[in-house]
This record gives C-alpha cells, structure tokens and sequence, in this order.
C-alpha cells in the first residue's frame, strides 16, 4: 500500500452549482483535473479520500457564520435540498467501493473526523489536496495536515477560490508553511514515473 492518499474536499454540487449560495466561482473548471487525479490515484492503489459536508434537514449542524445564507438559499447540502444544491458529488469522478468517505462538521478533514486515524493505520504519510474552497476547507486541512506531521501537495488547478488572486495567496501562504504546490499535470507525471 502506497505512503500517500488522495483527499478530494467537498466538491459537492452545493459547492458547484451556480444557483447554490455556497458556489465557489472557480469550482467547476477544476472538475476534470480532479477526475483526471482521481482515476490516476486508483489505478495506482493510491486511497481516495472523498471529504464533503453534509447538513442536517432542520439546520443544527451549519456554522453560525453560514446559517442565515443556508437557510435563505435553499438549504444545501441537505436532505430535501434541490439536486443541483445536494451534497452529490460529480459523475466524473465515478465510484470505486475502495475510495473512503468521510464527512466532516467544520473546514478542516480533520477536526471532529477519523481521519486521521484510517490515515494512520494505513500507513499513509503524504496527503495530495484536492477540492474546494482554497482558502477555507483546503487551507485548514493543509495546516492541521502540517501540525500532525504529514507531507502535504496541494494541487493548484484541483482547488479554486471565489477569484484568482484569492487562490494566488493562500497557495503563497501554503507553500510558505511547507506544503508543496503541483498543479496536476506535474503530479500525474510524477506518479507515471514512478
């Protein structure tokens, strides 16, 4: 079993979807990166991580700072939500019975999940970022990554931020913490090469 595992973070059409007041403006371009790195890691026996959010149908569970626009919006990520606002995540990736789902209450993959624990017990060491939002869910998980003594890649053109220069800093900041910065053509000839 390979060192290193594959995080895909809450790309979920809550996330994805134009109409949903939780869209991130660069999400979808990133979609076929993502399915390209996702086929690549399970071909490769590299676990798969599909990290998202999911909310309970009368609200408890939403953050304090995102429960009025939730609630305004057409409840996301939620049971009952519209499709094009459900926690579903896109056909590109496909299925794959040995991918891992872990559902997460806050930003980090981390914080209130076993993550860490399956991460450990399979031997992994190396975390590969992939999802959205940069600044939030991607940025916290790198840093809790960091803490625990994990080697982090995140992949520039598999994540996204509401603008480019959103995107541009927290890379900046990331890499200046210790996490490498691939985008994903480098890290799929990376893997080809063995």
């Amino acid at each position: 079993m390979p060192d290193m595992a594959l995080l895909v973070i809450d790309m979920q059409n809550g996330f994805l979807c134009e109409r949903s007041p939780l869209f991130i403006d660069g999400a979808p371009a990133t979609v076929p990166a993502c399915a390209a790195v996702i086929r690549a890691c399970r071909e490769r026996e590299i676990p798969v991580f599909f990290v998202t959010r999911a909310y309970a149908a009368d609200g408890s569970d939403v953050e304090l700072t995102r429960r009025a626009v939730w609630e305004a919006g057409g409840k996301p990520l939620s049971p009952g939500c519209a499709a094009e606002l459900s926690a579903d995540m896109p056909e590109a990736f496909g299925r794959d019975a040995r991918d891992f789902r872990i559902v997460k209450p806050r930003y980090s993959a981390f914080f209130a999940t076993g993550l860490d624990l399956i991460l450990r017990r399979l031997g992994v060491r190396r975390l590969v970022l992939a999802g959205t939002t940069t600044p939030n869910c991607i940025r916290t998980t790198c840093y809790d990554a960091i803490s625990l003594d994990y080697t982090v890649t995140v992949l520039s053109d598999c994540t996204s931020s509401k603008t480019q220069e959103i995107q541009a800093a927290n890379l900046r900041d990331m890499a200046n913490v210790g996490a490498e910065i691939l985008d994903a053509a480098a890290f799929l000839r990376r893997l080809a090469a063995g």
